[in-house]
C-alpha cells in the first residue's frame, strides 16, 4: 500500500506557527488519490507554547485511569481542559507498560534494551520525551537525557529518524492494521496521528514524514488504538490501557 491509498481526512495545526497548511495538505493528498475515503487519518500537530503534552498512567490513588473517557474525565475535574487524548504505546499482558515511562519527572518503569518478538522489539525502536517544554524522539541505544525528564514513553519500532525511514519496512507488505504514532515536527510542535483504515509501517512512516513533516515518529500501537479529540463522539471504552498521552490548554 502506498501513499496514494491514503485519503487525510482531518489535519489541522492547533498553535500559532505551521510549516505545512492544513489546506495543502488535504489538496496534496486528494490530488494523489484516486479513490476518496472518510475518517481515514486523524492528524492533529500541537503548539507547545499553547498546549501541554502529559502522560498518565495511575491516579493519585494508585489506581489505572484505564480508559481515554477515565482519564479526560480526571483532568477535566481538575480543572484543565483537555484538547487530546490518545494510547503512549505497547504494554504488557498484567498492564503495565513494556518500557520505559516517566510521568511527572518519576520513572515508573525503566528503559527496555531487550530483544524479542513484536512490534516493540523491532529494532531500532525508540523514546519520545518531553524536557523544558521541548520534545524530541530518539532510538532507546541512545536515549540520554542531557536534563531532566519530564515525561517519556518507549515504544517500538521507530518510524523514521532523523529523515530515514525505519530499515525493516517495505513499501508492499500486507501486514496491514490501523495504527497510531506520535512525531516531532521541526518546529517543535508534536503530532499526534491515528489510520481509521488499515495500513502497513511503511505507509505509516511516509504518512508521518512527508505529509505532516516529522523526521522523527514513533509508531505508539495499533488495532485497538484510539485518538479522541475534544469535539468527537465519546471514546470507546472496551479496552484497558496503561500510558496515555494527553494534551491540554496551557
Amino acid at each position: 500500500m502506498g501513499l496514494s491509498e491514503i485519503i487525510l481526512d482531518r489535519t489541522r495545526t492547533i498553535g500559532r506557527r505551521s510549516l505545512l497548511k492544513a489546506g495543502m495538505l488535504a489538496s496534496a493528498v486528494t490530488a494523489a488519490s484516486p479513490v476518496l475515503a472518510s475518517e481515514s487519518v486523524h492528524a492533529v500537530a500541537f503548539d507547545l507554547a499553547r498546549y501541554r503534552v502529559s502522560l498518565h498512567w495511575k491516579d493519585e490513588g494508585g489506581r489505572p485511569y484505564r480508559t481515554i473517557q477515565g482519564l479526560a474525565d480526571a483532568l477535566g475535574e481538575r480543572g484543565q481542559r483537555v484538547a487530546a487524548v490518545t494510547n503512549a504505546g505497547i504494554y504488557e499482558r498484567d498492564l503495565t507498560p513494556l518500557g520505559l515511562h516517566v510521568e511527572g519527572g518519576v520513572t515508573l518503569r525503566p528503559l527496555n534494551r531487550d530483544d524479542g518478538d513484536g512490534n516493540f522489539f523491532l529494532k531500532p525502536n525508540g523514546v519520545f520525551s518531553l524536557s523544558g517544554g521541548v520534545a524530541r524522539i530518539a532510538e532507546s541505544g541512545a536515549f540520554q537525557p542531557a536534563e531532566e525528564v519530564d515525561i517519556a514513553t518507549q515504544s517500538g519500532p521507530l518510524l523514521v529518524l532523523d529523515g530515514a525511514i525505519h530499515p525493516a519496512f517495505r513499501e508492499r507488505s500486507t501486514s496491514r492494521r490501523s495504527r497510531n504514532a506520535v512525531g516531532v515536527r521541526t518546529d517543535g510542535a508534536v503530532v499526534l496521528a491515528m489510520t481509521r483504515v488499515p495500513v502497513n509501517l511503511w505507509t505509516m512512516a511516509m504518512f508521518m514524514r512527508d505529509r505532516m513533516g516529522c523526521p522523527s515518529a514513533l509508531y505508539l500501537d495499533g488495532v485497538i488504538s484510539q485518538f479522541w479529540q475534544a469535539g468527537d463522539p465519546p471514546p470507546d471504552t472496551r479496552y484497558p490501557y496503561v500510558g496515555m498521552l494527553a494534551v491540554t490548554e496551557r
